[in-house]
């Protein structure tokens, strides 16, 4: 995709995001993640239309990333099947049965808190939905990931995935420490949502999984 004409400051920044992540595409193919390059969002939307058929039930967990480059009306509008949680009309029974339909669907689309540059996924769940579900299941696995997720070491990565716990926290109506700090603080709130943590270091055995890495900020 074709970008507007920016000033020069911003056009560096963005060459620099896209070089970024370009690197971090090279190191999950080597891995063996069938990972690509998107530039915007829209190219990342485009990717994710490739890979996924009209007609599909594509389960979408808590991910704002897959909100924000507009995959759930897409798809819908392919005539695919959508199952998610975050309907608030949904009674307690009704939302465990969409999770577990969720895990269930044909494509388990979704995103990641960080990614190390050479190439390790992290995740930090309350529910355990989401990481459970990237670490088995029969469905097609596809993580979309903005550059702005992308850690330097395993370290880095797991305290960068902490850094999506406030504003989650704030977005579920929450109340733990770290909505007042704007950092975690690895509290015994019994609201804490971190509390499985998933560090894939390859795809797991038998399971197509897909990484578009893009070279905009995305999700939290």
């Amino acid at each position: 995709m074709t970008r507007p004409t920016q000033n020069p400051f911003e056009a560096a920044k963005l060459e620099a995001h896209e070089a970024l992540a370009s690197t971090v595409t090279r190191a999950l193919s080597r891995k063996g993640y069938e990972a690509v390059f998107a530039p915007t969002k829209e190219d990342a939307l485009a990717e994710v239309l490739k890979l996924i058929p009209k007609g599909a039930v594509v389960g979408i967990p808590g991910t704002v990333t897959i909100r924000e480059i507009g995959a759930m009306e897409k798809l819908a509008e392919r005539g695919c099947t959508i199952r998610h949680h975050w309907n608030p009309n949904l009674t307690p029974e009704e939302r465990m049965q969409t999770l577990m339909d969720e895990y269930c669907a044909d494509y388990f689309l979704t995103s990641a808190n960080a990614v190390t540059r050479d190439g390790m996924i992290v995740n930090i769940d309350g529910n355990g939905n989401r990481v459970s579900a990237m670490a088995w299941g029969r469905s097609v696995l596809i993580f979309v990931i903005g550059v702005n997720k992308v850690a330097g070491s395993l370290e880095e990565a797991i305290n960068r995935a902490r850094t999506a716990t406030p504003p989650n926290v704030l977005r579920l109506n929450g109340d733990t420490p770290c909505i007042r700090t704007g950092h975690c603080v690895d509290c015994d709130s019994p609201s804490r949502i971190c509390r499985a943590l998933l560090i894939l270091e390859r795809p797991t055995m038998g399971r197509r999984t897909h990484v578009i890495m893009v070279g905009e900020s995305l999700g939290y």
